[in-house]
């Protein structure tokens, strides 16, 4: 199987590494988009509080926490009723992502279509079911025989933030090959220079979920990474038919997660508090790379800067790596990301500022 597998992408990074890291004020790692952030307390008291109890928990998930899910869409993401049935709670996103394709029974002779730039577990998760993958350019309606299509607003890596009716025409064009969408939303809760929307907004759905699953992640807006919260939500039908394999196959988010993701997903406050760390960290940032002669294109939101120096990528990643600084090159997303790299605003305060001393140096 592994065969048919691409090469890990941070693999071939480790050279890059090792020259940021012998750097005297030691390496700002900016290649990957890992929260350094504290968990908020009222999650980590959530997770401690239900330690003692030895039952097995819900592959659908507590009803407190998918009520929490439809609350936490409703009011952060203007995505009212959704029922609460209807969500699946996941062992972060990582792994639906990368599974989905072989949970709806996609398989050999079937296409998965994905962004021309895009997240590369979107074409592991079409290798692994046997599928076949085409990369779609903006406004590109995908081929017949595609079962699967991917969105991902804000874009990682580039930062795009698609409009509704850029969105709602992508959904028209999959559903008319008959197509599922997933629309890959992990970012949502970071918007900078544009506000992105959910595909399950009615003017994207044209007021109905048939066909379309919303993917969300708590790692970036709850500092969750370690936890592996996530969930997917959409078309009843297909949560309800993913949810009947997962239970089969033992996909179960642990108990003690399952509380952590509803008090997150139950309070505000603490998500407004790590987007404005996000947004001081890319105040200082994104000057320091366009004072440096980088152009820095998209990333209207999401955790990214999409840069260039007009030059190879895998050169750019060196020249930062000079300077003590790592980061990934466009090619990790697709062959179009050659003259880009992905700087993550995931960096303590700290690392930021001497990133941009760095640049400026």
């Amino acid at each position: 199987m592994t065969k048919r597998l691409p090469d890990f992408p941070w693999d071939t990074l480790a050279d890059h590494a090792a020259k940021a890291r012998e750097h005297p004020g030691g390496v700002v790692d900016l290649s990957v988009g890992t929260p350094v952030d504290d968990v908020p307390e009222l999650i980590r008291h959530a997770l401690a509080g239900v330690a003692e109890q030895p039952g097995y928990p819900t592959t659908h998930g507590f009803p407190r926490l998918r009520e929490a899910v439809a609350g936490a869409l409703a009011r952060r993401h203007g995505v009212p009723g959704v029922d609460p049935a209807a969500v699946l709670p996941t062992i972060g996103s990582k792994e639906l992502v990368a599974w989905l394709p072989t949970l709806l029974g996609v398989g050999p002779g079937d296409v998965v279509a994905i962004p021309a730039l895009a997240y590369p577990t979107y074409e592991v998760g079409a290798k692994l079911a046997g599928a076949s993958v085409v990369r779609l350019a903006d406004g590109e309606p995908p081929p017949e025989g595609t079962r699967l299509v991917w969105l991902n607003s804000p874009s990682n890596p580039t930062g795009r933030v698609q409009g509704a009716a850029a969105l709602a025409r992508a959904v028209a064009d999959a559903r008319a090959v008959g197509a599922v969408v997933a629309s890959d939303e992990c970012y949502l809760a970071l918007p900078w220079e544009a506000e992105p929307v959910s595909v399950l907004r009615d003017e994207v759905s044209g007021g109905s979920p048939d066909g379309l699953l919303a993917v969300h992640s708590l790692s970036k807006s709850s500092c969750l990474a370690g936890y592996r919260a996530g969930f997917v939500t959409g078309d009843p039908s297909l949560v309800a038919a993913l949810l009947e394999v997962r239970k089969h196959a033992g996909m179960i988010v642990p108990r003690p997660v399952q509380a952590a993701m509803t008090a997150a997903l139950e309070d505000d406050g603490h998500v407004a508090e790590q987007r404005e760390r996000y947004r001081r960290r890319r105040a200082v940032l994104l000057p320091a790379l366009r004072a440096a002669g980088f152009s820095v294109d998209h990333s209207e939101a999401g955790l990214y800067l999409w840069s260039t120096r007009g030059e190879d990528a895998w050169d750019t990643v060196g020249w930062l790596a000079e300077r003590g600084i790592l980061a990934a090159p466009g090619t990790f997303y697709g062959p179009t990301g050659d003259r880009h790299v992905r700087i993550a605003l995931t960096a303590t305060d700290e690392r930021v500022a001497a990133a941009a001393r760095r640049l400026a140096g």
